[in-house]
């Protein structure tokens, strides 16, 4: 069977309960797999093997949790918060999706999809960190509680200042791109002190065009001047109104804005860490709503707002924007020199993102829509066989092209690459041009 969760030796941290637990879960997992490419389809035995594995996971995180106090861990309440997070959020929304389905074959996917990626990235950064392996990417977060109560007036302004019906998908958003969207900035200072907070908005164009648009009466489905003008004025309403629940910042006073490039909204992450950073799912698509604490601030990004320029920046944003549309490429391979050939061979011409798995592939695909995949045919734990078998249940991703990579020419598996209904295939080994030229005329035949 192709599809196994392997277990290496840096999944060990070297504490026997957590890392024999590890390998439960691991167990467990494979365990699922291995019903779904029996055929054994019955919901009941999903349905226990699934509570068999949350039973699991949730003894893990209470005894991981006791030994983190055993030893007085620094981080216990972040690790704790995360465990609470996957428990209290991210659980039952998988839960109730499977029962809404009743345990269809694309919902234990993503189950599976979701529990394995979040596993893995657990156990190799925030458990690895106990032992001090790793550094905690969580660390001078919002404080719990208050962070909860941001999360209320958030969803209930979307709710009456935009009619959208949101839900937190996430309250650790690493700043991942989420199809096509646009990045604001805004500075909030006073003058008696140099304490300032940084509040990061990013929005999907379709939330625009479909709230802000509608309410202005716009004609058009894609962003114009007159729309990012509102959007922009919107969005500072927004912000304060969310700061008025706030009575230490009220008096704080907005002192910069910047439309960002997604480029610069990706490098604030790269050198901070939010104190707030929440990504909310809306009827609408999704929204995201970052703070960065007074002491986190650095240097300024992006070109100031001010009335004198408001006009010509917000035009020449615009025409950046469309400028630099290219074709987006997700590369989907478990080899990091295949990964990084293709970078090379094709980001000049092309918009190239690379993930190491089909699991992140499907967390790729969902967040931010490729033209084009280039997909690895034969992959651990989630092959490329599964992953198209999985795009072409969902409607929303089932027209998205494919292209598989595979290193066999012969007769044989060039025919069962075929049957599968992708959209070609390229050898890899073929000569680096040749395969950029293959894939320039895909798209020349498509457009």
């Amino acid at each position: 069977m192709d599809n196994q969760l392997i277990w290496r030796d840096e999944f060990n941290i070297g504490i026997k309960i957590i890392d024999d637990e590890h390998r439960k879960l691991f167990t467990i997992i494979n365990r699922l797999f291995s019903l779904r490419e029996e055929g054994k389809r019955s919901w009941r035995t999903y349905q226990e093997g699934i509570k068999y594995f949350k039973d699991h996971a949730l003894k893990h995180f209470q005894d991981e949790e006791n030994y983190m106090e055993l030893i007085a861990y620094e981080e216990l309440d972040i690790h704790r918060r995360l465990h609470r997070d996957f428990r209290d959020h991210t659980l039952p929304a998988l839960e109730r999706e499977l029962a809404g389905r009743d345990y269809s074959s694309e919902t234990v996917d993503h189950f599976l999809a979701v529990c394995v990626g979040w596993l893995i990235g657990h156990t190799l950064i925030e458990d690895r960190a106990i032992v001090g392996g790793r550094v905690s990417k969580w660390v001078d977060l919002m404080p719990e509680e208050e962070l909860e109560a941001m999360k209320k007036v958030i969803i209930t302004l979307l709710k009456t200042m935009f009619q959208l019906k949101a839900q937190v998908i996430s309250d650790s958003y690493d700043g991942e791109r989420f199809g096509k969207g646009v990045y604001y900035r805004l500075v909030y200072g006073r003058e008696q002190d140099d304490k300032k907070w940084e509040i990061l908005l990013a929005f999907e164009d379709r939330i625009l065009v479909n709230t802000v648009g509608k309410i202005i009466g716009a004609k058009s489905d894609k962003l114009d001047i007159m729309l990012l003008n509102a959007v922009k004025y919107t969005a500072c309403q927004f912000v304060r109104r969310v700061m008025d629940h706030y009575p230490s910042i009220r008096s704080y006073e907005m002192v910069e804005e910047n439309l960002l490039t997604y480029e610069q909204f990706g490098e604030i992450f790269e050198k901070k860490q939010p104190q707030v950073s929440l990504l909310f799912d809306t009827e609408e698509g999704y929204f995201s709503y970052c703070v960065i604490a007074p002491h986190m601030m650095e240097q300024s990004v992006g070109t100031p707002l001010f009335v004198s320029n408001e006009m010509s920046e917000v035009e020449r944003y615009l025409m950046e924007k469309e400028k630099d549309i290219k074709k987006k490429i997700l590369v989907v391979d478990d080899s990091s020199t295949i990964r990084m050939g293709m970078e090379r061979l094709l980001a000049q011409d092309y918009d190239v993102s690379e993930v190491n798995s089909g699991v992140s592939a499907i967390r790729a695909i969902t967040l931010d829509r490729p033209d084009l995949i280039l997909l690895d045919y034969e992959m651990p734990v989630c092959d490329g066989i599964h992953v198209l078998e999985m795009l072409h249940s969902e409607q929303e991703f089932s027209d998205i092209p494919v292209i598989f990579l595979t290193a066999r020419g012969d007769p044989e598996s060039v025919k069962k690459v075929l049957s599968l209904k992708a959209d070609g295939y390229l050898l890899k080994y073929l000569q680096p041009m040749e395969i950029k030229r293959r894939i320039d005329d895909f798209f020349d035949k498509i457009q």
